[in-house]
């Protein structure tokens, strides 16, 4: 009884204050009112006054992890909505996710050495661009820290979220298919589910980015990241 009243407890506060906030957000039409951000900010104070620990509270919010996982998948939608046109431009997006992951390896793991001075570390950021599964595998395999490589996967996924659109604005990208891949390949997930909502063409294509950029990534880092690291040894 104890642990179904705790599992009801922590289960209904989560979801009362992320929705809360997404009231808020779309009460004031801000995207960068993130959810999930402000709802992080509010429940990690609350679960440190209250000395609830990260595990007790991740054992009783389980389902949402597993809810996780559908609600990927259903992202897929406006992927195939935009298909047709997709497959008329596939070279060209392969051959530009290719070369913008590559260019993100090298600069993420140079910058993280030689700032940080750590190798693990370096391999351990320069996947934050990947989605979490995939992003904690190859993290282990290539001798990164899974705990860091998940907070990085976490922050670029809220700040592509929140800023993403807005910076590349900023920067004279106003094409929706462009704003997708971009957001889809540095901030997977997060970013791909804030930016859906914009329009098919954002939703679309930033899953596709996705989608590309984790089989890319998971090819490509095992090969380049050792050959960085040795070239800076």
């Amino acid at each position: 009884m104890v642990f179904i009243g705790q599992f009801i407890f922590y289960c209904m506060m989560t979801i009362v204050i992320y929705q809360a906030f997404v009231f808020v957000q779309k009460k004031l039409g801000k995207i960068w009112l993130n959810p999930m951000m402000l709802s992080m900010l509010v429940i990690i104070p609350l679960l440190i006054a209250n000395e609830i620990s990260f595990k007790q509270y991740y054992q009783h919010t389980q389902i949402f992890s597993h809810l996780l996982e559908p609600a990927i998948v259903a992202l897929g939608f406006p992927l195939y909505q935009q298909l047709q046109t997709i497959k008329s431009n596939a070279k060209v997006i392969i051959q530009t996710l290719c070369l913008a992951i590559s260019i993100m390896l090298i600069v993420n793991v140079t910058l993280a050495v030689l700032i940080l001075n750590t190798q693990e570390v370096a391999v351990s950021l320069a996947l934050k661009s990947v989605t979490t599964p995939i992003g904690l595998e190859l993290t282990e395999d290539i001798g990164g820290i899974a705990a860091i490589t998940a907070v990085g996967i976490i922050i670029a996924g809220i700040v592509g979220g929140v800023f993403g659109l807005r910076f590349l604005h900023l920067t004279g990208i106003h094409c929706p298919k462009a704003q997708g891949l971009a957001i889809g390949c540095a901030s997977h997930a997060l970013g791909t589910a804030t930016i859906t909502p914009v329009s098919s063409n954002h939703g679309a294509y930033s899953s596709l980015a996705l989608i590309l950029s984790a089989v890319i990534t998971a090819i490509a880092s095992p090969l380049l990241i050792p050959i960085i690291l040795n070239l800076l040894a």
